[in-house]
């Protein structure tokens, strides 16, 4: 199984500027993601895709490869899907070819090479994708609502019967970064990850930080510090 990892940062980031490479212990953000794959025997090629220098120059320097992202796939706007079938034609167009596609965004730098490797083992022949996921805290069967104009609010899913309490609620996730697995061809003739069969893999929420904004990077930092200090 030939497995090529890459790593879908833009350089525009308007919930923390230049995200994408502020410093989490001292290396910058999409250094993790490019480290940890590193680390990972059954992983060839480690591959950066973007449209800033700043992150290009980093990416050289942890001896990922470079794909040049269009500026039209890295607009606030611009869907990442097509972000990935841009970097499975551009690594296909210099002749090379891969079995499995793995993308370690670098917005989850807490992951482990455990975390991957079972994302990497869940992709079968009944598997189109593999996501990652951390049980939800918050249930659209008990405690999220919808409003409307006049504030009036309803639960957002119900079911027969009325749920009292958040136990008897279904058991719901929330999707997470730390790892997508597909197939190149899977991506390049669909539209979506839930165009295909989707598997998930649960990962601790310690290790499932989504970097958007300054306090998520907070508490990534915190755990980070937390992590490195019980080791």
């Amino acid at each position: 199984m030939s497995v090529f990892a890459f790593i879908f940062a833009r350089g525009g980031s308007k919930g923390l500027v230049k995200k994408n490479i502020k410093s989490l212990g001292g290396i910058p953000l999409i250094g993790h993601s490019i480290s940890l794959a590193a680390q990972m025997p059954v992983i060839e090629k480690v591959y950066v895709s973007t449209d800033s220098p700043d992150i290009m120059a980093i990416a050289r320097e942890f001896s990922a490869e470079v794909i040049e992202r269009p500026i039209h796939l890295a607009t606030d706007t611009a869907s990442e899907w097509e972000a990935w079938r841009h970097a499975v034609n551009h690594v296909r167009a210099t002749g090379e070819q891969f079995e499995t596609f793995l993308s370690l965004p670098a917005t989850s730098p807490l992951r482990s090479i455990e975390d991957v490797q079972k994302c990497l083992d869940a992709i079968d022949d009944q598997t189109d994708v593999v996501i990652t996921v951390t049980p939800s805290a918050r249930s659209p069967y008990f405690n999220m609502i919808k409003r409307d104009a006049a504030g009036f609010s309803t639960i957002v899913a119900t079911q027969n019967g009325t749920i009292l309490r958040r136990q008897d609620a279904p058991e719901v996730f929330d999707i997470t970064t730390v790892a997508y697995v597909s197939r190149p061809d899977f991506i390049l003739k669909q539209t979506g990850l839930f165009a295909g069969r989707v598997k998930s893999v649960i990962v601790p929420k310690e290790r499932a930080i989504d970097i958007d904004d300054a306090f998520d990077f907070m508490i990534a930092e915190t755990l980070f510090k937390s992590r490195n200090y019980e080791r």
